[in-house]
């Protein structure tokens, strides 16, 4: 396979009235009009309620969009992805708790864990015609505990060691690029020529305040060519952001 995908990964902000004027209730039309322009090929969410999750689905007409809660019940804040549904089809969907034990719903690591269960999807995906199939990874690491953000990290790392597939790795880490969990990736998965597409990239988080942001914690690896990547403005309408974090873009050839 020798492809160029444009991948996004957006921190859609989970659905709280209190972020009131910025809810995602009054933001969906704008969320629509940022993927409408940027036209991913494939979109890793994070924060996607169980509502906002059937929404996307309803809304994004040319995609599949697909996951489960984190929760206990499978029902909750969800990592879901969309894939376009004209380019790709479907091998498999698989989740996992990072926790030690992953196959338990709503598991977390003991220790300085938030009360948050932390979830990664895995979408394997192929190009109809093309006999290379690839995976797609998108997680959102613990926002409190460093320890909880690391384990996860090696969990995430040590699943995608599993599969000689080429790989998009996207998510909100929780960690800026100094944080020893955002080195790891590229460390554990050199020898697959691992390259995080975000560096050199601005902040992506800010708060709905606009501006330049605070920080810079979400990301897209991959051991595919990274040939360029941008974080997505938003210079807000009238006080209105599409989210409290800034999606980010790269073009991947795998």
């Amino acid at each position: 396979m020798s492809r160029t995908l444009k991948i996004m990964t957006f921190n859609l902000r989970t659905a709280v009235k209190s972020d009131t004027p910025n809810s995602f209730w009054e933001r969906k039309s704008r969320i629509l009009q940022v993927i409408e322009r940027e036209d991913p090929d494939i979109i890793g969410f994070q924060e996607a309620t169980d509502e906002m999750r059937l929404w996307a689905a309803e809304n994004l007409r040319d995609y599949t969009v697909i996951g489960c809660g984190r929760g206990g019940n499978y029902r909750g804040e969800s990592v879901a992805t969309a894939f376009k549904s004209a380019l790709f089809s479907l091998i498999s969907l698989d989740h996992y708790w990072m926790s030690p034990t992953p196959m338990v719903p709503g598991s977390r690591f003991p220790g300085d864990q938030s009360s948050c269960p932390r979830i990664t999807s895995v979408v394997r995906l192929v190009v109809p015609d093309e006999t290379e199939p690839f995976c797609v990874y998108n997680t959102h690491l613990d926002h409190k505990g460093a320890g909880a953000r690391y384990l996860g990290m090696m969990q995430n790392l040590q699943r995608i060691s599993e599969s000689a597939e080429k790989f998009i790795f996207t998510g909100d880490m929780n960690a800026t690029p100094d944080a020893p969990e955002i080195g790891l990736v590229t460390e554990v998965l050199a020898y697959r020529g691992a390259v995080d597409c975000t560096v050199g990239l601005g902040n992506t988080f800010h708060g709905f305040k606009g501006g330049a942001g605070s920080s810079h914690i979400d990301y897209i690896f991959t051991d595919g060519r990274c040939e360029s990547a941008y974080v997505v403005a938003d210079p807000g309408e009238n006080g209105l952001y599409y989210s409290d974090h800034l999606a980010v873009c790269a073009l991947v050839t795998l």
